[in-house]
């Protein structure tokens, strides 16, 4: 390994352990750059290439994680954004919503308050349920047993509230099978996973209309070349079929 190889290595590693040990206090990108003595635009860039995210988004995975786990204890939302190191539960809610797309309640909650209307329909390529939040689409899957299509979206949000009704969302979801797409709209999605699966899934969106692409492919695109299993794994939960187009990954 070259020297200055080892070198940013380390720097890394260090600035790794340090937000880890540090997270619930909120160092600035100024702080971390300082612990391992390099300009804050150097470690900013080194720190992505390195890692894969930002030392921002890295620290506010590390906090999302930890408030989840209080939030699990019954922890109010008050306390629970002062124990992650956040000035208020405003800071908690956006953290939660830039994320995981649902409100720290909701995550609380288990989706007991969670309303989700569906639907289901027939396209060219077989029956569909497609299911819907405020926030827009967050389940759409091909099956021909409209009572199995419903139980699996309820296992995904088992305390939600359940609709059989038709919305704006998923018309708009569902003009996607018509032949004419000169009139199409952008299509709001609810994803709700883990950050790396939120991160596949997003990579997906960038398979150009037409091509395919390999786990391999998809796995340097997030930056984890080694992770092609784990890419694998995400792109099989894809709870949002044919939008997320899993299907241009062979």
């Amino acid at each position: 390994m070259p020297e200055q190889h080892k070198i940013d290595y380390q720097r890394i590693e260090t600035a790794i352990r340090y937000i880890s040990d540090h997270f619930k206090d909120q160092p600035s990108l100024d702080d971390i750059a300082q612990i391992v003595h390099v300009s804050p635009y150097h470690f900013q860039k080194m720190f992505t290439e390195w890692a894969g995210v930002s030392p921002k988004k890295f620290m506010q995975y590390l906090s999302l994680n930890h408030a989840k786990a209080l939030l699990r204890k019954r922890k109010s939302l008050q306390d629970t954004a002062l124990e992650t190191g956040l000035s208020g539960t405003g800071r908690l809610h956006d953290l939660f919503i830039n994320i995981e797309g649902m409100t720290p309640g909701e995550f609380k909650n288990g989706g007991a308050k969670l309303q989700i209307n569906y639907s289901f329909s027939h396209t060219l390529f077989g029956s569909i349920i497609v299911a819907s939040t405020s926030k827009g689409i967050c389940h759409l899957h091909f099956e021909n047993n409209e009572m199995t299509a419903l139980r699996n979206l309820q296992s995904r949000f088992p305390n939600a509230v359940f609709i059989q009704a038709e919305d704006h969302y998923q018309l708009e979801a569902l003009s996607l099978f018509q032949k004419n797409w000169h009139n199409l709209k952008e299509i709001k999605l609810h994803l709700v996973g883990t950050p790396f699966q939120i991160k596949v899934w997003e990579s997906l969106l960038h398979i150009p209309l037409g091509s395919l692409a390999t786990y391999g492919d998809i796995a340097e695109s997030i930056n984890k070349p080694k992770s092609a299993r784990a890419v694998g794994s995400a792109i099989g939960r894809n709870p949002i079929a044919f939008l997320i187009p899993c299907h241009r990954v062979i």
